[in-house]
């Protein structure tokens, strides 16, 4: 999808818009006509301007939001903050990388609070904010159905994602509003530092995927923006696995 006036007049959030795949997906509704993009971080305040910097070179007006997206009064409060919205991206997503007899219950309520509650919070107040032929989208992994080594909270609040997804999807269609995930195969970020096996696991992923070569950010920007977009409009409570084919693969 290449129109450049796609999204002309609309409103996008992108939570974790500031880096890596959620950057990728704010520019890419920039570049498709979007009047306003939102991000959402946590941490990085240079990365968030930087990115903003870009948005407006591309025509969209920038909104750096920075907040706990588990924390349901700040939530509202973004959500105050940018104002009538048409797509929300859930893409931020943080975990604890163990094995699963290393984790404490700890661990547990920080990775489940950052990725499933989050995207419960977020969807349950924007919801009812969006128009009729609104959208969310949320970014799911292959470690929600499949055992992935020390990604086992991360594949369990993925799981969950997915499950909301679902449930959202019927809650809001008496609204037009349509809820969908994307589930992408390995993606080389700076989010891969937190794994120790980093360097095998993009070595074992490129070797095991029929189309050659990891998913890239723009193929994961691609994606979104369809099921943002009406061409989407009977799309409903599904994850669309992008992985080059390697979930295919025995």
């Amino acid at each position: 999808m290449s129109d450049p006036a796609a999204f002309s007049g609309k409103t996008v959030l992108v939570t974790g818009g500031s880096r890596g795949i959620g950057r990728e997906i704010a520019l890419r509704f920039a570049r498709q006509g979007a009047d306003r993009v939102a991000i959402g971080y946590l941490r990085s305040d240079r990365a968030a301007a930087e990115t903003g910097e870009v948005l407006a070179a591309l025509g969209a007006e920038p909104l750096l939001l920075r907040g706990n997206l588990a924390d349901s009064s700040r939530v509202a409060e973004l959500l105050d903050e940018v104002g009538p919205l048409d797509i929300v991206v859930a893409n931020a997503a943080t975990g604890v990388i163990r094995p699963a007899l290393e984790l404490e219950e700890k661990h547990w309520d920080w990775t489940l609070d950052a990725n499933a509650r989050s995207l419960f919070t977020l969807a349950r107040l924007a919801g009812p904010r969006l128009p009729a032929g609104g959208s969310i989208i949320a970014l799911s992994s292959l470690g929600s159905v499949r055992v992935l080594e020390n990604y086992v909270l991360v594949g369990i609040s993925k799981a969950a994602i997915e499950a909301l997804v679902r449930y959202f999807a019927v809650e809001l269609a008496p609204r037009d509003v349509r809820a969908n995930a994307v589930s992408a195969g390995l993606v080389e970020t700076s989010a891969l530092d937190y794994f120790p096996d980093r360097e095998r696991m993009l070595v074992h992923f490129r070797e095991r995927t029929p189309a050659g070569r990891l998913v890239e950010p723009a193929d994961i920007a691609d994606t979104v923006c369809f099921l943002a977009s009406p061409q989407a409009s009977m799309i409903r409570g599904q994850t669309l696995i992008i992985d080059g084919g390697y979930s295919l693969v025995t």
